[in-house]
């Protein structure tokens, strides 16, 4: 069954094309993974959503997530509300539309 996972982040001003360079030419691609995308959802802020083959893929790739998350942690904002630089939630679908 997939799985997904979505994490927030705050963008800080100027540092958008940066924080997409990031993920791209395979820095994203981990392990499991079988799909992803980064969303815009307001000024400076995103959202990436991930696709995963199991739980068990996602957990097992949550080191190299945070292999990447570190190359471009210095370009987000705290977001408040004790959420930190990021904002993560995954789970699988239990009713799909």
């Amino acid at each position: 069954m997939q799985v997904y996972n979505i994490v927030k982040f705050k963008v800080k001003a100027g540092a958008e094309a940066a924080f997409l360079a990031a993920h791209q030419d395979g820095k994203a691609k981990w392990p499991g993974l079988e799909r992803g995308l980064i969303i815009k959802t307001g000024e400076q802020t995103f959202c990436l959503i991930g696709i995963w083959s199991s739980q068990e893929a996602l957990v097992a790739a949550r080191p190299e997530m945070i292999k990447t998350l570190d190359s471009f942690r210095s370009l987000l904002e705290d977001q408040g509300s004790g959420r930190g630089l990021t904002d993560a939630a995954s789970g699988s679908v239990v009713l799909e539309l």
